[in-house]
């Protein structure tokens, strides 16, 4: 089995959970190691990585095959590119990029190098999306015509990362719930025709958005992506409507909670909802109204690794293109500018399937 070389451009909170324990459970990989600018905490939990002074020394690894870029969303356009120059194949952390121009600059710059580029997208493989997915395509609900997807949180306090609370390109509630939201609709429901947004900034202090209401709009169909750091009741995730029935569900994937606690991807049980957290699910039989409770599908984060393994040693297409990220900072500059005008976004100029290429 070939084993591939990766490092990761930092330890911090995504190296640590969602990443280094997904390359260390799955057999085609091995970690070699993480930039560490200050702290030097890998070898505490991979005693056989090494923890690299510089990006330097990684790029110049020529038995490192793929490299992580899993730093402050402001830095990825420049340290993908510069990974992708030394000729290294590359996962790219949720926010993309800060701009679609720089998106496609990338993803020039990867196909002329003949590399891999991928976006981690990993919420794709949440247990209530799952769920709700199976919904969406089985027509079960018939034709969705009223859909909302929520990520809520409560934290009235400022982080400590700097990065996160001063103003910058990649800061922002936007860009860091942003990207999961917008990326689950654009997979149930493909590119809208246009958007209207309002960003807000409501925690005391906060120079940056931190609450974000999205409207979607199709043909015969509105998505609303809705965000804040100030909910302390978050209500239902998701509410899909549909001719024929509806369904709701909360956000309950244990996944990220049980990385943090430091548990490993494949152990039993692992990305199971606990029976408290299922789906309602609501429609007409033989003229009567019914409610059932509805079985989450398991998470599993691992699946996103699987397909790069098999990108990498098969010459499949990664889980999540170049495209697929693209498409999201789309939706977020769009949504900037009408955040910014107050008026519909009209999306058709940029095509749905992005013919500027």
């Amino acid at each position: 089995m070939k084993i591939i070389s990766t490092a990761l451009l930092s330890f911090g909170l995504s190296g640590r959970a969602f990443h280094a324990p997904f390359i260390l459970a799955h057999p085609g990989f091995e970690l070699a190691g993480a930039w560490e600018r200050n702290e030097k905490r890998l070898k505490q939990s991979y005693p056989s990585g090494k923890s690299f002074e510089t990006i330097e020394e990684i790029l110049d690894d020529q038995s490192i095959e793929l490299v992580v870029i899993n730093t402050p969303t402001f830095t990825h356009y420049e340290y993908a590119f510069r990974a992708l120059e030394a000729g290294k194949n590359i996962i790219v952390e949720k926010a993309f990029t800060t701009s679609v121009a720089e998106a496609k600059s990338l993803r020039s710059l990867a196909e002329k190098q003949g590399k891999m580029l991928a976006v981690y997208q990993n919420r794709r493989w949440d247990s209530d999306f799952l769920t709700v997915q199976q919904f969406v395509e089985s027509k079960f609900l018939g034709e969705i015509v009223d859909a909302e997807i929520r990520f809520e949180r409560f934290k009235p306090e400022l982080s400590p990362k700097r990065h996160k609370e001063e103003p910058n390109p990649g800061a922002g509630l936007l860009m860091d719930l942003g990207p999961h939201i917008i990326d689950q609709a654009l997979v149930l429901f493909g590119m809208p025709e246009s958007l209207k947004a309002d960003l807000r900034i409501t925690r005391p202090g906060s120079q940056v958005d931190d609450w974000f209401d999205i409207n979607l709009y199709y043909p015969g169909l509105k998505v609303r992506l809705k965000s804040s750091l100030m909910e302390k009741v978050p209500g239902s995730a998701y509410n899909i409507k549909g001719t024929k029935g509806s369904f709701l569900k909360s956000r309950a994937d244990v996944q990220e909670a049980d990385l943090l606690k430091g548990l490993m991807p494949g152990i039993p049980g692992w990305g199971e909802e606990p029976d408290c957290e299922k789906g309602l699910l609501s429609y007409s039989a033989e003229g009567k109204s019914v409610q059932q409770k509805v079985d989450s599908i398991k998470g599993n984060y691992m699946e996103f690794y699987n397909g790069i393994y098999s990108a990498l040693t098969e010459n499949v297409a990664v889980p999540v293109t170049a495209d697929d990220g693209i498409h999201v900072m789309t939706l977020i500059e769009a949504a900037r500018a009408s955040d910014m005008s107050g008026k519909i976004v009209n999306l058709e100029a940029s095509s749905k399937r992005d013919s500027s290429r």
